[in-house]
């Protein structure tokens, strides 16, 4: 069946908190899609922010961004009156997010919130159900508070070490910090499992991204060191990154801790088979990010300050997924992200998975008529996008892509550069014979390049796009409904 969707980050929504969260936007947005006709909603992560605010930098594989729970909501359930929330200052740019601002007064907003809550069996069941990852996460966001945000790598030999009887010792004394951590993830996880429940019920799923990777300085990291290639001193060799390519002259620096794939396999990859059970009971669909990293991974070592001396290391290729196969399911919901320079192991390992990989219709146009990228070589089980979050907007494409490729893309699409050229590669997204379309919220408000996302080896400066709440309306929505009809992809 075709299908299409649009990617939206929850950021990006208006809202009245400085930032879009799981509130009253995020449901009208849900009506936008359904009147639209669309299938998908494509969200980025929902995890934890890092470095640059990325969420692909995150604290942890499963916990939630708590800039996303809503205020309002609060406010509905008498946990925050409105008279507090005005009281703070998230920022008045209704364009960007001011992540200063948000990073300043967000938690004192939400700890009015834990005062006033009291444990009931709903919260209760939480934690149990999430003890696995979350009684780690919120010692770890504790314990870094009282040691003065240092890293973990850093902190005394006991608490670095997970010694258990200092840790129950540390929880005793910090117990009600480390409840607040466990009722901010219980509000995320309430507000999110009622928004994707509302959308389910209105015919639309939702895409979200599992990142190949966490943080160094991350609770999965310190509380599972075994799993990651890290030295006596609990400090990575190596870690990762991506080679030089379109997107970086000097390859992309990641930063993050790699993997040791010998001692995940042999206890069957229960790391990997419990974050994707999660990620799974979270989205409908999920987007594995830099799904080629699981054939050969790219490793730098720790100290180079730049991404060209790392070199290819064979990954677990498909052992991993036969085991997800095994444990989780044979015809999992995935969409591999296989962008980069793919090898023919890289392809015959997405071909044995049968997950369907990805086609950027901006990277089309280099003038070869075998790009793979071209619509007229997408294979049905692919996923077409005309550009994603690290990509530039389309109008902006026009401006940043060298003249040879807009020329190129011109003559394909049929179109002119300074004449509606967003709706001009929609359309062909569209008409591709790819199963399943994702458009970009951006280019179907034809944004130039302040509709960007994401700007990759860059650090300030990306993840804060928002929408005017006046850009969801019922025009918009007619004019992407009869697109979607008109190739064959309306949600029926």
């Amino acid at each position: 069946m075709r299908t299409c969707g649009i990617l939206m980050p929850i950021f990006s929504l208006s809202s009245r908190g400085g930032i879009g969260t799981f509130g009253k936007e995020a449901y009208r947005f849900v009506d936008f899609l359904k009147a639209s006709k669309q299938s998908y909603w494509q969200i980025l992560p929902l995890s934890t922010i890092g470095l640059g605010e990325s969420p692909y930098q995150s604290d942890s594989a499963y916990a939630g961004n708590p800039y996303f729970i809503d205020p309002e909501i609060l406010i509905e359930e008498k946990l925050l009156t409105e008279k507090e929330f005005k009281s703070f200052d998230f920022g008045g740019d209704t364009h960007k997010v001011d992540y200063a601002k948000i990073s300043a007064n967000r938690f004192n907003m939400l700890k009015i919130a834990f005062e006033r809550f009291t444990p009931n069996d709903e919260y209760n069941r939480f934690c149990d159900e999430n003890a696995y990852w979350l009684n780690a996460y919120a010692r770890f966001l504790t314990i870094k508070k009282a040691q003065g945000g240092a890293h973990w790598s850093q902190w005394s030999e006991a608490l670095r070490d997970c010694d258990e009887t200092t840790l129950k010792n540390f929880e005793n004394e910090h117990k009600a910090d480390i409840d607040f951590h466990k009722f901010v993830q219980f509000k995320f996880s309430q507000q999110w499992f009622k928004l994707k429940e509302y959308a389910n019920q209105n015919g639309i799923k939702f895409i979200g991204d599992i990142p190949i990777y966490v943080s160094y300085d991350s609770a999965d990291v310190w509380a599972e060191k075994g799993q990651f290639q890290l030295g006596k001193d609990f400090k990575p060799t190596m870690v990762s990154g991506c080679p030089p390519d379109a997107f970086a002259e000097d390859g992309q620096l990641w930063g993050n801790p790699l993997y040791d794939w010998k001692k995940m396999k042999a206890d069957g990859y229960s790391w990997w088979v419990k974050r994707l059970k999660y990620a799974l009971k979270c989205y409908d669909v999920v987007r594995i990010d830099h799904f080629r990293g699981f054939e050969s991974y790219y490793s730098i070592p720790a100290t180079d300050t730049t991404a060209k001396n790392g070199k290819w290391v064979k990954g677990p290729d498909m052992s991993l997924f036969r085991q997800f196969k095994k444990e989780i399911g044979e015809n999992l919901p995935i969409i591999a992200e296989d962008l980069g320079f793919l090898t023919p192991e890289v392809k015959k390992l997405l071909k044995n998975t049968g997950y369907p990989g990805m086609k950027i219709l901006q990277f089309a146009f280099d003038g070869q008529s075998d790009n793979d990228y071209l619509p007229y070589n997408h294979p049905k089980n692919s996923v077409v996008y005309t550009g994603t979050h690290d990509n530039d907007t389309i109008i902006g494409w026009c401006h940043s892509a060298t003249e040879n490729e807009v020329k190129n893309a011109e003559r394909f699409l049929n179109g002119k550069r300074n004449d509606g050229f967003n709706w001009v590669m929609i359309r062909a997204a569209l008409m591709s014979p790819a199963d399943t379309c994702i458009l970009m919220m951006p280019d179907l408000l034809a944004l130039d390049s302040k509709g960007r996302i994401n700007t990759p080896s860059t650090v300030g400066g990306n993840w804060d796009w928002r929408i005017d709440s006046f850009c969801i309306n019922d025009w918009l929505s007619k004019i992407i409904a009869d697109n979607t009809a008109l190739y064959g992809r309306d949600n029926k």
